[in-house]
């Protein structure tokens, strides 16, 4: 399998430092947002694209801006 883009280990970096720092498992954040605990996994590990739909879903279920999943962490 080719290397993913930065853009995908980005966030899947940033959703995996989120979810924790907010106390959820992959699977609570599963089921709060009505997304596959399998796909949360690939996405943390910057192996599945998703749509804005799905990036809106994941940061309702963890009360954030859209934004803090997709840029650099300073």
């Amino acid at each position: 399998m080719p290397p993913a883009p930065d853009i995908l280990i980005l966030f899947g970096t940033n959703l995996r430092r989120i979810r924790k720092d907010k106390g959820f498992s992959q699977r609570e954040l599963s089921s709060r947002c009505n997304i596959d605990n399998a796909d949360i996994s690939r996405m943390e590990n910057g192996t599945i694209n998703i749509t804005l739909q799905t990036l809106q879903q994941l940061a309702e279920a963890m009360d954030i801006a859209v934004w803090e999943l997709l840029v650099p962490r300073i």
